[in-house]
Parts: structure tokens; C-alpha cells; sequence
């Protein structure tokens, strides 16, 4: 979810859900500890709960990088190991760490010392040439053994020679029956699933089939109303955030803050276009903003001209504040 999930996403995905778990973008344990990149740990105290996700393969680094995150207030601290991008590789972490299970318990130790935040793992089932179901299993001993009570599985392989991580996201078959195999098999493990969950009807199949929680990215980001605004009360039980026009208004405040520290609208609303998605309306949305965001000096006024296109009276009422 690089350049998806920044401060400005999670603050409006808060206000669909006020349970699902957020994470943040990767963050490297070197640009945090040699690079002082502190900022990458900023957040809004409404994005609770909030999980710092973090890129490394060194034990010190990570360890200083998560005391780092649980004094900033993150409640959980993530080892990538599954992200299979280029760049990810050359620096020695991400999926590449699946071949090294033993350097992957030694950065969670060193994680879990350092901090009193939950530290947990995401991975893959395997990658390249390796055989799931042998690699999975000794990758979740070694993490169990290190002290992590999570993981986090993205149910498919990872081919960090011959696909991109476009195609990484996508062609290497999911394989839920492993996954589901292997919450079975270490009760001392919560596991949750990752990987082409794009409805609350499938999070709530794998859940009733004795998973420990699901990971929905892209559907979340692409069709956030869909998968948002219904989760707290079909999967936590209870009350949910706002609708969709609702969270319009109440980006208002947030928007003019951003605006007037300098900000571009774009910044913001980028994060937004699929908030109709599916609904009347949905593609002027889109359009409004797409087009009227990124111009110089766009301000509030293009956001209350899209919510138009779905939300005629409401955008009426907008307008007729902003006159008198």
C-alpha cells in the first residue's frame, strides 16, 4: 500500500470504521534511525488504532525503529515480510526475508525487547521456487519461537525473479486452504488472512471458518464505503462510523487545516475517489475531484462542486452556506 496508506487516507478510512485496525505505509528502519526521517512517524491521534508498518533486516535497527514507533503512540509494530519490490530486495528485506526465517526471529526479538507495543509479521506463503508448505511452516516456527503471537499471511507466493510487484499482487495463485491449514495448526498463533478479500461477505466466510482476522487492502482503498462503512457492525458488532456524505463533511475540517498549512486539496482528496464507487453520481464525483484537485489553488469549493454529482441536496445546502 505504498503512497496509499499516508496520514491523510487513515485519517478519512477512521471515519467510515472506528474498529478496523489501520496500518500505515512501510517505513524503513534506516531511514528512521540513520536517516532521522521522524516525520514518517507522524499521525493524527484520530487515526487510532493505528500500526506502524515497518522495512528492515537488521535486529539493532528494527529494535531502535520500534521503541521509536511505540513512543510516537503506534499500538502495533509490523515486520514487512512480503512486500517484492525491487527496491525492497536490494535493501535485504520485504519478501526476500521468507528465505532467512532465522534473521526474521532475531529482528523480532529485538523488536519485542525493545517495545511494549504488539510486535507482529506479515509474510508471504513462500517464494520463488520454495514449496508453501514446507516454507510457511518453518517461517511460523521461527517467528512463534521469537515471541510473535500474530501473523499476518498474504496467501500467495511471491516471485521476486520474473514479476513485477504489479503482477505480485495479482498472478501467483492465492492458496486459502494453507492458510486456513495453518491457523489450525498453531492455536498459538492469531493468523490473518491477506489476499484478495474484496467483500465483507468473504472477510465473514474466512472468519467463520476459524481465522483469526482479515487484512483487505485494495478493496478498502478502492471501494472504502463498501468494505468500511459496514465493518464494525457485521464484523465487530457494533455501532459503524459515518455514510459516505456524512464522512464528506466532516473531511471539510481536516481539508481547510491541510489547506491552510500550505497543502494541496489533491493531497487529500486523492484518497477520496472512490468513496461513491458503485453509486449514482460515482463518476462525476471522480471527475470533479480528479480534474479540479490538482489545479493551483483548489480549495473547498471543488470538494462541495463533486459531492454535487452524487448528492445533489446536500451539495445544494454547501453551496448556500458558502453565499450567505
Amino acid at each position: 500500500m505504498m503512497d496509499w496508506t499516508d496520514r491523510h487516507c487513515r485519517y478519512f478510512h477512521r471515519l467510515l470504521s472506528r474498529r478496523a485496525l489501520l496500518y500505515t505505509e512501510m517505513v524503513t528502519a534506516p531511514a528512521l534511525v540513520r536517516g532521522g526521517a521522524l516525520h514518517l512517524l507522524d499521525h493524527d491521534p484520530a487515526e487510532h488504532p493505528l500500526a506502524l508498518q515497518l522495512g528492515g533486516s537488521d535486529p539493532d535497527e528494527l529494535a531502535d525503529a520500534t521503541a521509536m514507533g511505540a513512543q510516537a503512540g503506534y499500538v502495533e509494530v509490523n515486520l514487512n515480510c512480503g512486500c517484492p519490490s525491487d527496491r525492497v530486495q536490494s535493501g535485504c528485506f520485504g519478501a526476500v526475508l521468507m528465505q532467512d526465517p532465522a534473521l526474521v526471529a532475531r529482528c523480532a526479538e529485538a523488536m519485542i525487547a525493545a517495545s511494549p507495543a504488539e510486535v507482529t509479521v506479515k509474510c508471504r506463503i513462500g517464494v520463488d521456487e520454495q514449496d508453501p508448505r514446507v516454507a510457511l511452516p518453518r517461517f511460523l516456527d521461527a517467528v512463534a519461537g521469537a515471541g510473535v503471537r500474530r501473523v499476518i499471511v498474504h496467501a500467495r507466493k511471491a516471485w521476486l525473479q520474473g514479476l513485477s510487484p504489479r503482477e505480485n499482487r495479482d498472478v501467483p495463485p492465492l492458496d486459502y486452504p494453507l492458510v486456513l491449514a495453518m491457523a489450525r495448526a498453531y492455536p498459538q498463533l492469531q493468523i490473518v488472512l491477506n489476499g484478495g478479500i474484496d467483500s465483507l461477505d468473504a472477510a465473514e466466510a474466512l472468519l467463520a471458518q476459524g481465522i483469526a482476522g482479515v487484512m483487505i487492502g485494495r478493496a478498502a482503498y478502492q471501494r472504502p464505503a463498501d468494505i468500511l462503512c459496514g465493518a464494525d457492525a457485521r464484523i465487530f458488532g457494533v455501532p459503524g462510523g459515518l455514510d459516505p456524505v456524512a464522512a464528506v463533511a466532516a473531511m471539510r475540517p481536516y481539508i481547510a487545516r491541510h489547506l491552510d498549512r500550505g497543502g494541496r486539496l489533491h493531497a487529500v482528496t486523492r484518497h477520496m475517489l472512490g468513496l461513491f464507487a458503485g453509486r449514482p453520481g460515482a463518476r462525476g464525483w471522480r471527475r470533479v475531484l480528479s480534474e479540479g484537485a490538482t489545479r493551483p489553488g483548489a480549495g473547498l469549493e471543488v470538494l462541495d462542486a463533486a459531492l454535487v454529482q452524487v448528492d445533489p441536496e446536500a451539495g445544494a445546502q454547501r453551496a448556500a452556506a458558502l453565499i450567505s
